[in-house]
């Protein structure tokens, strides 16, 4: 596991245009082909990234050019199909639904989104973050799903 996703650490910045977290998402966390998520700005291999190349979301034109920060504002096809598609399957697979993170960001504000997401992510076996991805924990084998 990436040891920099060892900690109970979100941020703001973890928070993907189409909603997801990507501190939780099995493409950041791992080690091999490591995603960077969707707002790092790192170098080379940031921006050849598979994830974030192939992704249609963040590649929209309207999160692309930086018009919008997430698909939640102002854009007049929200939500895309796209969007409505990995909804459903992250809601079925996985019990998280983008849509409804997206819609809890202009209720809240991100800081009390990311301060919900760390309580609701922690794993109650060691402490450390869960991934959406996975089962059971991938510091301890904790099965929380």
């Amino acid at each position: 596991m990436n040891s920099s996703c060892s900690s109970k650490t979100i941020k703001p910045e973890h928070i993907a245009p189409c909603g997801m977290n990507c501190r939780l998402c099995w493409g950041y966390i791992r080690e091999k082909n490591r995603c960077p998520g969707c707002r790092e700005l790192g170098g080379p291999e940031s921006r050849k990234s598979e994830c974030r190349t192939s992704c249609r979301i963040k590649n929209c034109e309207h999160i692309a050019a930086g018009a919008l920060k997430y698909c939640s504002e102002r854009c007049s096809r929200f939500p895309c199909a796209r969007l409505k598609q990995l909804d459903r399957r992250y809601r079925t697979r996985y019990g998280m639904s983008m849509l409804g993170n997206l819609a809890a960001l202009p209720a809240k504000g991100i800081r009390a989104f990311v301060r919900e997401e760390k309580e609701k992510w922690v794993c109650p076996g060691c402490g450390e973050m869960l991934c959406v991805h996975r089962s059971a924990c991938l510091s301890c084998g904790y099965t929380w799903r």
